[in-house]
């Protein structure tokens, strides 16, 4: 009987449905496609990419001018799912820059934001080769379960880059046609989320990015520069963007860890300012590897529930994190995989070391420039704080315009007057309650003024009414007209407690002692410090007192 002949060989056959579940619908991102092919310029060693916009016609396009592809890359590499520079060619580009790309199923993400995707490349010495990927052609191949085998892509058009191909050497163009609706934003736009997704962190000052002809730069995030406030440096790290802040109201405080990482977080003036302008977007402390935004606002991770998190922003570079033999990042590579090793040590080493640090400073460094820090700061008292940040205020009243010849001085005499101010808004706040809170409790007993006492009371109404005539005012000025509104806390006290006893401990004993320098904050002086203490002093028996009293 003759051998039955063997079946050929069994082999993998891949369904055209595999690109949207590796890719073409994951990402949701207008920035993050634009991202993943300024990525794969990058590495193909470009100096320059080029963005034009037509939104007439609902198109744009995308060129660099890096290395390029003939026909053998393009089908073995580009149109290869799955293909990995760095299998072939190591960690790092022909001229030495780290790859950004690393599972080969980025550019996937080119298929997501547009109806027709044209990709013409060419290297120094071959003509364009490439091919036209038409979504609603491959949304039938994948409707009818087709293999890649069987979806041949569509010739290209070359009168869609007439214009685009003029003095291209070599590289690549990709053209879309029939976008969504992420075109509707403007240059403006797209060039500051850029310049937060590359620009001030990229690791060759030769690569560009031109948006419509501009090149994407540090002052595209001018606004959020020129407010930012307090700045902490991670291992020395420096680049344009921190070499243009300007409007630094103290020195750098520099950080250092053993973590191999670099970076900077920064604090703006207010929480407004984190708000990137003209766009939806807040700045956040963002993790970068190999100079490419991989999750923004990583603090989510460790919230802390303080209001510094409102204030700051920032770049942590982590470029050890890709590495051989692991992916640590998601499969829509716009966050990284919480449980890696790397990562951990990482959320460990902020939670404990940096975020600590920036959260005590960031309360300290406002306080020295007299603004509102941390109420939950043990640091100063939350009536000191809030007497400081209404004088803060109240200043900005009395400063004069920028171009007034008196600018400088009156601006050091109302620094030089700070502190005095914030004693004294304090200190009479406390004169206030106090002594109404008597006047409350001598009116709640039905007490009456003294004799004595009376006379004053005349005297004060006599003075009161002669001034209101001097000022023609003829309306009431005080809420409450009674007798007791016109007595001070020494007044108040001998009424309250119906003696001058000298022998004992008393509300009216301490009102004597304090009078003096009372007066003097009741009419705008500025204490000496030994006055400060012996106010201080009093107040606290005084306040003790009051209270006994209301108990009663």
């Amino acid at each position: 009987m003759a051998a039955k002949k063997s079946p050929d060989p069994y082999r993998f056959e891949i369904s055209l449905s595999v690109l949207n579940h590796l890719g073409r619908n994951l990402y949701r991102n207008f920035v993050t496609v634009l991202g993943e092919a300024i990525s794969n310029s990058w590495d193909a060693n470009a100096k320059n990419v080029w963005i034009e916009i037509d939104r007439e016609n609902s198109s744009f396009s995308i060129k660099d001018d890096g290395d390029g592809m003939d026909s053998g890359d393009f089908q073995g590499k580009f149109l290869k799912i799955g293909y990995s520079k760095r299998k072939s060619g190591g960690s790092k580009s022909s001229t030495g820059r780290p790859y950004i790309g690393a599972k080969g199923i980025g550019k996937l993400a080119l298929l997501s934001c547009a109806k027709r995707v044209s990709v013409f490349s060419k290297t120094g010495g071959t003509d364009y080769v490439g091919g036209v990927i038409d979504n609603a052609g491959l949304d039938g191949a994948i409707l009818g379960d087709r293999s890649t085998e069987e979806y041949p892509l569509e010739q290209l058009d070359f009168s869609l880059i007439s214009e685009l191909r003029e003095g291209h050497r070599k590289g690549t163009i990709i053209y879309f046609e029939g976008t969504n609706d992420q075109l509707k934003n403007s240059d403006a736009y797209i060039k500051k989320l850029l310049a937060l997704s590359f620009k001030f962190s990229l690791l060759d000052e030769e690569f560009t990015i031109h948006v419509s002809g501009d090149p994407v730069t540090v002052d595209d995030l001018k606004p959020l520069s020129d407010a930012t406030q307090f700045l902490w440096s991670v291992n020395g790290y420096t680049d344009a963007y921190i070499d243009g802040l300007n409007n630094l109201e103290l020195p750098v405080s520099e950080v250092t860890t053993p973590l191999d990482i670099k970076g900077f977080v920064a604090s703006v003036k207010k929480p407004a300012n984190l708000k990137i302008t003209g766009t939806d977007e807040r700045a956040t402390i963002d993790l970068f590897v190999n100079g490419r935004l991989r999750e923004k606002n990583i603090i989510r991770h460790i919230p802390s529930q303080r209001i510094v998190e409102s204030y700051i922003y920032g770049q942590i570079h982590f470029d050890t994190l890709d590495r051989e033999g692991t992916d640590p990042f998601t499969s829509s590579r716009e966050g990284i995989v919480e449980d890696d090793e790397k990562f951990r040590s990482l959320m460990d080493y902020l939670k404990r070391d940096l975020l600590t640090k920036i959260i005590d400073e960031w309360d300290k460094f406002r306080l020295e420039v007299k603004d509102e820090g941390d109420d939950d700061n043990t640091r100063k008292s939350k009536r000191d704080r809030k007497a400081q940040a209404l004088v803060s205020e109240a200043k900005k009243d009395f400063q004069p315009d920028d171009d007034a010849p008196t600018k400088d001085i009156v601006e050091e005499w109302l620094t030089e007057m700070q502190a005095d101010a914030e004693f004294n808004t304090s200190a009479y706040v406390d004169c206030f309650l106090s002594e109404n809170l008597v006047r409350k409790y001598i009116g709640h007993k039905n007490l009456s003024p003294i004799d004595g006492i009376q006379k004053e009371i005349v005297k004060f109404k006599e003075r009161e009414e002669k001034t209101k005539q001097a000022a023609n005012i003829s309306f009431p000025i005080r809420q409450i007209s009674l007798d007791l509104s016109y007595l001070d806390m020494d007044a108040l006290a001998f009424t309250a407690e119906g003696s001058k006893n000298t022998n004992t401990q008393s509300l009216w004993g301490d009102a004597i002692g304090f009078k003096p320098v009372r007066n003097a904050v009741g009419h705008t002086g500025r204490l000496t410090n030994v006055a400060k203490n012996h106010l201080n002093t009093t107040f606290e028996n005084i306040k003790a007192r009051v209270r006994t009293l209301l108990s009663n």
